[in-house]
């Protein structure tokens, strides 16, 4: 076998290869003879067609498989040989495949890039600084006595906070506008689903009132044809509901996952669990920036596009998956979601992917088996029966390699912060997770 190699850029090679004819043709004869056991022609008894008679029928079709496993087997040989690291398939443009003489095909293909260990120091960090409050616990079981109660209709004006049900009609100089109007729709006011001044213009309506609201829609509104327009909503009350709270009881404690009624041990359980979340957050808003660092001392790192291509795949199809779409038959994912749309993401996390592999490398660092069974034994701290998903991770390789990665990154991000300048800054506890979902969002 013969081979040159080309650089035509920081990453991409193109490797001639040649493959003599002898090896090619052989293959072809040697398939040829072990297929004349399973065929049947007319004329020849079983198992006794001639070989010449075998190559005419079927030796263009055994050639083209024969040339497709010699391709790929040379091509392996030939990045192997030149110790190259392919990133992603090649691009193969033939250049001889005629019966006789020697194959020769080009192989373009993008390489690895050689990342190089840049030493971070005195980066800034700046670590939220929050606890769980008994206020904080108030709010959040609130929360779930709203998500578990009922709405009483009630005979007084409508309050923030309230629902109503009412009838609505938009018009603009005069004349109603699409989607502008609707009867018997329930509103929670101070929700903030109508444009601003819409709910608080109801505030203090009754049942059976009506009102005329002048209002103007915002100036970044998503229909060109109404941003910032003035318009004018005749709103006419139907009824006015209150919130009954779930009462605290075994009924609402176990519908969040704890047996019994006691009070006190569901607002420790509670508390436990704000207290995870205010961890994770933190340490998302840390891991944001210490992974921002990273990619600011590696700007000048070049990426194969090939695995931008193939993160940006990923990255769409995850995006679709979630929504619980699935393409219309014969339309392009691509149409719907563009790669535009991903690809600054994409390039993020393949360089990410690539310097944080060089880093553990480089370090040493290993995702023991405890470390892994205290990640998994986390994650299932949070569902009802913990020993059950515990079990399922251990018997997923799949999830239990997902784990093992994200043991190892956040064993870089903690031998990484050892060289950065920490500082912390006081927040509340949602403030603190708000900023972890941020962080998790980009």
């Amino acid at each position: 076998m013969q081979v040159s190699i080309e650089t035509t850029s920081k990453l991409e090679r193109r490797l001639t290869v040649g493959v003599p004819a002898e090896t090619v043709d052989s293959q072809v004869d040697e398939r040829l003879r072990q297929a004349v056991k399973n065929v049947r022609l007319p004329g020849f008894r079983p198992g006794k067609v001639p070989l010449k008679v075998m190559r005419q029928r079927f030796g263009p079709g055994v050639r083209q498989e024969v040339l497709g496993e010699v391709m790929s087997r040379s091509f392996q040989e030939a990045v192997t040989q030149e110790k190259l690291k392919p990133a992603g398939q090649p691009t193969i443009e033939p250049r001889n495949m005629d019966a006789g003489k020697d194959l020769e095909y080009i192989a373009t293909f993008e390489v690895f890039p050689d990342v190089e260990v840049v030493e971070l120091k005195d980066y800034p960090v700046e670590k939220p600084a929050a606890e769980v409050t008994a206020e904080d616990v108030d709010n959040i079981i609130e929360v779930f006595r709203k998500q578990r109660g009922s709405w009483e209709t009630v005979e007084r004006a409508a309050e923030k906070e309230d629902r109503v049900n009412i009838d609505f009609e938009g018009t603009r100089d005069g004349e109603a506008f699409e989607g502008g109007s609707a009867e018997g729709s329930d509103l929670e006011l101070g929700s903030g689903q109508m444009i601003p001044g819409f709910e608080d213009g109801i505030v203090g309506m009754s049942a059976g009132e009506e009102k005329v609201l002048s209002l103007s829609f915002p100036d970044d509104y998503h229909a060109d044809e109404l941003k910032g327009a003035a318009v004018e909503f005749k709103v006419k009350v139907n009824k006015v509901e209150e919130m009954q709270l779930a009462p605290l009881d075994a009924e609402l404690y176990a519908a969040y996952g704890l047996e019994g009624d006691d009070e006190a041990e569901f607002r420790a359980e509670v508390e436990q669990n704000m207290a995870r979340e205010l961890r994770n957050a933190v340490d998302a808003r840390v891991k944001k920036q210490v992974m921002d660092a990273v990619i600011e001392a590696y700007s000048d790192l070049e990426v194969p596009a090939a695995l931008i291509s193939q993160e940006t795949d990923a990255l769409r199809n995850q995006m679709f998956q979630q929504f619980g779409g699935s393409a219309p038959e014969g339309m392009d994912l691509k149409s719907i979601l563009p790669d535009d749309m991903f690809a600054e993401n994409a390039a993020r996390r393949v360089k990410l992917g690539l310097v944080l592999a060089e880093l553990i490398a480089h370090f040493e660092l290993k995702a023991d088996e405890e470390a892994i069974k205290a990640a998994v034994e986390e994650i299932a701290s949070t569902y009802q029966d913990p020993e059950e998903v515990v079990n399922w991770y251990f018997g997923n390789q799949e999830q239990l390699a997902a784990v093992e990665s994200k043991v190892l990154e956040d064993k870089v991000v903690d031998r990484l912060l050892e060289s950065a300048a920490i500082s912390e800054k006081a927040c509340t506890y949602q403030e603190a997770i708000a900023l972890g979902q941020q962080a998790n969002q980009q």
